[in-house]
């Protein structure tokens, strides 16, 4: 990677000379490498992948400009992106994390970003979950769309990656029998961040809640919910002031496992190992909740 070429964007990007001084690699996660840029007085972050994934890079830099618009909760804003050197590179900018005390105010701004609404579900482009690609075709019918586009496109990848026919068959009657999980609930389709879990949201220095790395699409409020729970929780305050701003349903109870499937799913399909049994159990636990 050529850093001073994209130093040199950089500066295009934003009308602001940008000299990089120096660059130091980040680590990032288990899909993309990172580093961070220094210069001019500023920093940036970059993430990069293969040049054949400069689209996941565009589908992430209009989800963190389609939150920032909703004026609800910080996220990075995205800088610039573009391909050099074989490698697909994503600017952003950098927040430097170590606050305390900011997980309170992260419920209560996350309400405020799902209030954010439109009148189908969807988004107006795909994106990606991880690295599997996630299907935002709009749909009027949020049953039509999380059948189609989530649970059912899940199971057709995990069957290709060769999860037990057990798992297969228990998929096929959740579709057939999700509609008894919305017989007293219609969702509205909120802006959502997609991927919530704890390794995407942080306290800036400031204290300030900052939400990344998203998998955009507007849908169920409840599946941002259910998502942070499922890695550890974010903690009571969290919630707390999540229900006092917009109390959920109290099918969440139920509905949250339903939701937490796509991404155990998901995960069976991007690292094999012991998420088919998990996926499973959790269809055995939502089918029992519907007999």
């Amino acid at each position: 990677m050529n850093w001073n070429r994209i130093a040199q964007q950089i500066a295009a990007s934003t009308g602001e000379p940008f000299a990089l001084e120096r660059d130091s690699s980040a680590g990032g996660g288990c899909i993309n490498s990172a580093h961070r840029l220094y210069g001019s007085g500023r920093s940036y972050f970059v993430k990069l992948n293969s040049d054949d994934l400069l689209d996941m890079f565009i589908a992430e830099a209009e989800g963190l400009q389609e939150m920032a618009a909703a004026h609800a909760i910080r996220v990075p804003v995205p800088v610039c992106y573009g391909t050099d050197s074989g490698q697909a590179y994503l600017v952003i900018e950098n927040i430097e994390f170590g606050g305390r005390d900011g997980v309170a105010a992260l419920g209560e701004q996350l309400a405020a970003l799902h209030r954010c609404t439109k009148d189908r579900f969807g988004w107006h482009r795909n994106n990606t979950i991880g690295a599997t690609p996630q299907i935002n075709d709009w749909n009027d019918s949020w049953l039509e769309f999380w059948r189609a586009q989530r649970l059912g496109y899940q199971l057709e990848l995990a069957g290709r990656r060769g999860i037990g026919s057990a798992v297969l068959r228990q998929g096929e009657q959740l579709m057939d029998a999700m509609d008894m999980l919305f017989a007293d609930y219609q969702p509205e389709a909120s802006l959502l961040h997609g991927d919530l879990w704890s390794g995407n949201y942080a306290i800036s220095a400031d204290g300030e809640p900052v939400i990344f790395d998203p998998a955009v699409y507007y849908g169920d409020r409840e599946a941002d919910i259910a998502m942070t729970e499922l890695f550890g929780g974010f903690g009571r305050s969290f919630y707390a002031t999540y229900n006092n701003a917009w109390p959920l349903d109290v099918g969440y109870k139920v509905r949250k496992h339903f939701y937490n499937l796509y991404h155990v799913l998901n995960h069976f399909n991007l690292f094999g190992g012991g998420y088919g049994s998990q996926a499973q159990g959790m269809l055995e636990r939502i089918l029992g909740e519907l007999r």
